[in-house]
């Protein structure tokens, strides 16, 4: 469910209101009763419930949260890597490419 701003035009208080797509807009300002709040045009706000992806990659204190709860990697022996030889740029795509 999305997150609206509203800003009373007559007192100026502003509210928040967690409200369905297809419920009818706020009208009446809770602070001084008069007929006169207004939507205000802001960031898209929305809540995310459950345990999604969100809640592993995104929420909380990025990089931090992402290190604490980080496996331990396994430790294996180093071996040798095994790079195959250069080939020239020319003789990998031939001469009438575009990238010479």
């Amino acid at each position: 469910m999305p997150i609206y701003a509203y800003k009373c035009a007559s007192c100026g208080h502003s509210l928040d209101a967690l409200q369905k797509l297809s419920d009818a807009p706020l009208s009446v300002c809770p602070a001084c009763g008069q007929a006169a709040l207004s939507k205000q045009v802001t960031a898209a706000g929305f809540q995310l419930k459950g345990s999604g992806w969100y809640a592993t990659d995104f929420k909380g204190g990025g990089a931090a949260a992402a290190a604490a709860t980080a496996k331990p990697e396994a430790v294996t022996e180093s071996k040798p890597e095994h790079k195959p030889e250069a080939v020239p740029a020319a003789a990998a795509c031939g001469s009438s490419c575009a990238c010479h």
